[in-house]
């Protein structure tokens, strides 16, 4: 589906602070939307957490940064962290390359996964929401210059 200028795979689920989540087996890989990468600018540094630590829906886990910001990234689920994308560390900017494929972050084993994907948006949902946000942050840039 395309929101404007961006790009969101429909059989994706999407959160509000702009992070997708797909369902792959018995795990939950996620990453950041396209939008929210072209917001950033080039990612310079992706937190490294070890698997194992547990995250929280709606929680921050670990942060990204580019030159002009640092974010939190939130988990889209609640559950285990059982991988994380190592090659960030050296290639940070694989993520705004390749969001919704090599650029993922992150892969957890859910523990509520029915329950949560209901608090989440698929693609039909995004548009509406994403829409007036896409439409603030134009105006934003055009006070500002950009």
């Amino acid at each position: 589906m395309q929101v404007d200028e961006f790009n969101f795979p429909d059989d994706y689920y999407y959160d509000k602070h702009h992070f997708w989540a797909r369902v792959d087996g018995e795990t939950v890989v996620m990453g950041m939307t396209e939008y929210a990468t072209k917001m950033a600018g080039d990612l310079v540094f992706v937190e490294m957490i070890s698997p194992g630590k547990k995250v929280q829906q709606d929680k921050a886990f670990l942060s990204v940064e580019s030159g002009k910001w640092v974010g939190r990234v939130f988990a889209p689920v609640s559950g285990q962290i059982v991988a994380i994308n190592e090659e960030l560390e050296f290639e940070p900017t694989m993520v705004n390359q390749d969001p919704y494929g090599a650029g993922w972050i992150a892969s957890i084993k859910p523990t509520n996964l029915d329950a949560e994907l209901g608090n989440l948006l698929k693609a039909e949902n995004l548009k509406e929401w994403l829409e007036p946000e896409i439409e603030r942050q134009k105006k934003l840039q055009a006070k500002k210059g950009f």
